[in-house]
Parts: structure tokens; C-alpha cells; sequence
């Protein structure tokens, strides 16, 4: 089809030609020192357009000789800043593939022919990059000194830059966490702009940095921040923010500092059973059985409608803050211990509180199906048992209080952390 087409364009120019020069009527005359030329119109034109061509052409091959030098310093160059691209390639290849050592040479190499081309040294993006594999690479050789050395090349290279420079930080925050370092850490994240401290990445540092310093307050502000960018799934959320709060409270040292660890809780995790139950474990170790009480009610109120292991919380729970326990309760604890009959920990408690009242009668059989059960918390099992002891020995049978006792002492088993 092509041929066909020249065919006809060169048909077309035949054509053209014919008519055009078809006719030779005019005539040219060039005179030079007494000599005289006539020539045709037609020779003179196609001449002259022949002399103008030749001419362009000779001050294009005057010009590309001229420029012969320069297009081959840039051709170096160019291949040059090939060799970098190749180089830095590698070392990201090398680096991804856990070849650590060899992906430290390739970057080095690429910085290196950056600083001996003085065409390329403007260039700070690619070498803020193999810097960066550079020293992310000592860091997995364990190499610490010669990768703060090329963090100190980068924070050089980002006030050149002006710009973009937003990965060092977090990734030297990375590093002094992988260094067990969380003070360098906290004072490098502190050092984010706003913006950029509110990414999801500089959030998950900030956690982990605030938990390895012990500072379980400031996590959970954290990590609430975290659950609101929906940086976790609903259950890995849940079960964080209940494991910082139970940290934050378990650090509380007196009732006072307890209770403004508490009151400093949002709402839902005061109405969370599991952190209510924590909470009121820690006042039961620093002697604020009233505070516990209070903490737990909510939760007791609407037992039944929670779920076993929050069931299992509340009631242990309630287990540390009995001493004292006014009557009020006792219509609550009836009315669980009614509902769930075959909850083991609810028994426990509802037989520990019955005999911290000294109503032994009702205390027995709640207490019975407790200690029986196979499922219910080592530490409860035992004081289940010890309290069918004192029972027993209430009501003047020491057989069946040592048989108590025995059996209390045959459980064996760790109390479960709360």
C-alpha cells in the first residue's frame, strides 16, 4: 500500500513539473567582466535551488563538528547518570532481597559517581535516595556508627533540598526503636511538622515509641488516634485501647492518682466491662474498695448481657472488692447468681459475697458448683474452696474443712493475669 502511494505522489510531481516547467520561454543573462552567460529560467531556478541546499547543508556539517565536544561531554554524562540509575536500581533490588551487603555497595557506588560528576551533583533527589538505602542498610548490617554517618548526609542533603524531606525523620524514628532507644525516638517524631506527625505511620512510631518509654497514658491518646483513622481493624483496636488503659491504671501508684486515671478515661472505655474490671482490680490493690464497687456496677447491672470472658473479668472482679460489702449489693448479686446458675464465676462471687456476709447457708451451694467447676480460674477455685473451709469449720466439721483444704491445695495451677 506504501509503494502504491509513492507511485501516485511521484505521478502527482510529474505532473506538476510538466505543467510548471514545461514551457522554456524565459531566458537568464549573467554578465561577469565582458563575458555574458545566458542560461534557461528553468536551469537557473533548479541551480539556484540546488546551491541554497548544498549551502544549508554545509553550515549543519560546519555546526555538528563545531558541537562535536559538547554533545560528547554530554553523551558522557549522560551515560554516567545511567550508570547511577542502574546502580540504584540494584541497590533497591538488593536491599528488598535481603542482601544487605551488597545493596550498601550499589548505593555507595551511585552516591559515588553523583560526586565525581559535577553535572549530577544538583541532583539531591537520587542521592537523598541511595543515601537512604545506604544507610537503611547498615542499619540491618547492625552497622550503627556509619549509618548515623549517612543520617547525618541526609539531614545535610534536606536543607538543601528545602523540600520532601519528611522520610528521614520517620525512618531514624524507626531505627532508634529497632535500638530500644525511645527517648531519640520521641525527640525525632517531635521534630514533624504538624502535618506530618498526623500520618498513620508517624502515629504507629509515636505508639510504639510512648510504650517502649513506659508512658501508657500518652499511648492511649495515641492509639485513640489511631482507631479514628481506622489504622487497625475494630477488634485490634478494641483489644489495644483495653490493653493501654489497663496499663495506664495498673501505673496509678495511690487512690488519688487511680482515680484521675480513671476519670481521665473516655466514656467508652469507663463503660468497657473488661477495662471497668481492671480498674477495679487496681482499687482493690491500693485499698479503694469503694471506688471498685462503684466502677463495677455498671457492668454488674447488665451481666447477663455480656459476653463470658467479660462475664468472667467483672465478676473476679468483684471478688477482690468484697471486704466491706454493703447490703445494697446483696439484692444485685441474688438476682446474678439467679440468672446465671451455671456461670462459675458468677457463683464464686455470689458465693464469696454471700459469706463475706456471713450467710453461710445461701454461701454453700454457689460456692459448691465453683469449686467444682473445671473451667473457672485457678485462684478463684482455691478461695472457693478455702471459704467452704471456714465454712465447715463455722459449723464445727474440721474433717470436711480439711477436706477443703486439701482440695484447695490440689489446684495447682497459676492464677490467670487480670
Amino acid at each position: 500500500m506504501r509503494g502504491v502511494i509513492w507511485l501516485v505522489l511521484l505521478f502527482v510531481a510529474a505532473v506538476v513539473a510538466a505543467t510548471t516547467l514545461g514551457r522554456n520561454d524565459g531566458l537568464v543573462s549573467l554578465y561577469w567582466s565582458g563575458w555574458r552567460l545566458d542560461v534557461s529560467l528553468n536551469l537557473f531556478v533548479i541551480a539556484l535551488v540546488l546551491s541554497c541546499l548544498a549551502l544549508l547543508f554545509a553550515m549543519r556539517a560546519l555546526q555538528s563538528l563545531a558541537s562535536l565536544p559538547a554533545r560528547a561531554h554530554e553523551w558522557r554524562v549522560r551515560r554516567r547518570e545511567r550508570a547511577a540509575q542502574a546502580s540504584l536500581r540494584e541497590a533497591l533490588a538488593e536491599y528488598f532481597g535481603a542482601r544487605y551487603g551488597r545493596a550498601r555497595k550499589a548505593a555507595a557506588r551511585a552516591v559515588a559517581i553523583h560526586e565525581a560528576t559535577p553535572e549530577l551533583v544538583g541532583d539531591l533527589q537520587t542521592r537523598r535516595l541511595a543515601h537512604l538505602l545506604w544507610g537503611a542498610s547498615l542499619h540491618r548490617l547492625q552497622d550503627r556508627p556509619q549509618r548515623d554517618q549517612q543520617l547525618t548526609q541526609l539531614r545535610r542533603l534536606g536543607r538543601r533540598l528545602r523540600s520532601g524531606d519528611d522520610g528521614v525523620p520517620l525512618m531514624a524514628a524507626e531505627w532508634a526503636l529497632d535500638d530500644r532507644d525511645a527517648p531519640r525516638a520521641l525527640a525525632l517524631l517531635a521534630e514533624l511538622p504538624p502535618g506530618v506527625a498526623r500520618r498513620t505511620q508517624a502515629l504507629r512510631l509515636k505508639l510504639q515509641a510512648q510504650r517502649l518509654a513506659g508512658q501508657p497514658d500518652e499511648a492511649l491518646r495515641t492509639a485513640r488516634l489511631l482507631a479514628k483513622h481506622q489504622a487497625f481493624s475494630h477488634s485490634a483496636a478494641q483489644s489495644l485501647l483495653r490493653s493501654l488503659a489497663g496499663e495506664t491504671l495498673g501505673a496509678a501508684r495511690d487512690p488519688g492518682q487511680l482515680d484521675r486515671a480513671w476519670q481521665e478515661l473516655d466514656p467508652a472505655d469507663r463503660a468497657d466491662p473488661l477495662i471497668a474490671a481492671r480498674a477495679a482490680t487496681c482499687a482493690a490493690r491500693l485499698g479503694a474498695l469503694e471506688h471498685g464497687r462503684r466502677w463495677l456496677l455498671p457492668a454488674w447491672q447488665r451481666l447477663a448481657e455480656l459476653g463470658r470472658d467479660e462475664r468472667d473479668a467483672v465478676a473476679l472482679a468483684l471478688i477482690d472488692n468484697l471486704p466491706g460489702l454493703p447490703a445494697e449489693w446483696l439484692q444485685r448479686v441474688e438476682a446474678a447468681e439467679r440468672a446465671l446458675p451455671g456461670d462459675p464465676a458468677v457463683q464464686a462471687a455470689a458465693g464469696s459475697a454471700y459469706a463475706e456476709r456471713q450467710l453461710w447457708g445461701k454461701a454453700r451451694t454457689p460456692l459448691e458448683r465453683a469449686a467444682a467447676s473445671a473451667t473457672l480460674d485457678g485462684s478463684a477455685r482455691r478461695a472457693a474452696w478455702r471459704r467452704l473451709a471456714t465454712l465447715a469449720r463455722a459449723e464445727g466439721d474440721e474433717a470436711r474443712a480439711a477436706r477443703c483444704h486439701e482440695a484447695a491445695a490440689t489446684i495447682d495451677q497459676p492464677a490467670t493475669p487480670r
